[in-house]
């Protein structure tokens, strides 16, 4: 099992003699191979909960815990997909996917097969060779995505993959990742601002308060959308016509208005 649990989790920060509690108490559970969105204002704490997650930070109160064990560190059974690419600009688009695998010592044989498995599933093939500087910001993310997947976590943990490209590129990797969750299916941690992708990527969308951060509301997305069959439309313009995706973004945006104009309800 690779479920996520959050329990009673507070994150508080000092500067100098002030204290900012960036999380302020999330209970949430994010169950094995589920993909769950978090949206919120900014500030609220939901790249500080990845972090926690991804053992990159430690919760002041509270456990993180993933398969049931605390987290302490970060681990190689959880992935981390950042904003900005992170790709080593000196190593080829092979060298950057397998260099996880290098680090865990898995034998050669075994890193080639699956870096082909990913470069060809990601759509990279005939740039095996390219480096970063070489491609464009759709094909960096591919390369970190690969690089992440080819590791074969429990856990993919993103924050705002797709922030940084533009706006075409952006639908592209979304529809990408809807097609590797489906093939590759993973726990998904997944921060974004943008309330259409988190509502035609997840599960389930996690709408977080205004710092103190806490879980505001979480909106199921997977019922409606096995009702409605969107996994048989094919583009994600598509999806976004239709109604139920229409109302689920409606609420979300609300539900986020509300905090950015203070309204404690």
């Amino acid at each position: 099992m690779a479920n996520i649990s959050f329990n009673a989790v507070e994150r508080v920060f000092h500067q100098g003699d002030k204290e900012i509690v960036a999380v302020g108490g999330v209970t949430l559970e994010v169950a094995d191979r589920e993909f769950v969105a978090i949206v919120g204002p900014s500030g609220c704490g939901k790249t500080t909960c990845l972090r926690m997650a991804a053992g990159l930070e430690k919760p002041t109160r509270g456990t993180v815990s993933v398969g049931g064990v605390p987290v302490t560190a970060p681990g190689p059974d959880r992935s981390v997909v950042f904003q900005q690419f992170a790709l080593f600009p000196w190593k080829t688009v092979t060298q950057n996917i397998e260099f996880g695998l290098r680090s865990l010592n898995i034998d050669a044989k075994t890193r080639a097969e699956r870096v082909k498995h990913y470069i060809e599933f990601m759509g990279l093939a005939g740039y095996e060779q390219g480096f970063p500087h070489q491609l464009s910001g759709g094909m960096q993310q591919r390369v970190a995505i690969a690089r992440a997947y080819v590791l074969d976590p429990k856990v993919l943990l993103m924050d705002e993959p797709f922030g940084a490209l533009d706006a075409q590129t952006r639908v592209v990797m979304q529809e990408e990742l809807v097609r590797l969750a489906r093939k590759h299916p993973r726990t998904v941690l997944f921060i974004t601002h943008a309330v259409e992708e988190a509502v035609y990527l997840a599960d389930r969308v996690v709408v977080m308060t205004r710092r103190p951060g806490l879980i505001k509301e979480i909106v199921d997305i997977k019922s409606i959308r096995e009702r409605e069959r969107w996994d048989q439309v094919e583009r994600i313009e598509d999806v976004m016509d239709q109604p139920s995706f229409v109302g689920l973004r409606s609420h979300i945006w609300r539900l986020l208005r509300k905090q950015h104009a203070g309204d404690p309800q």
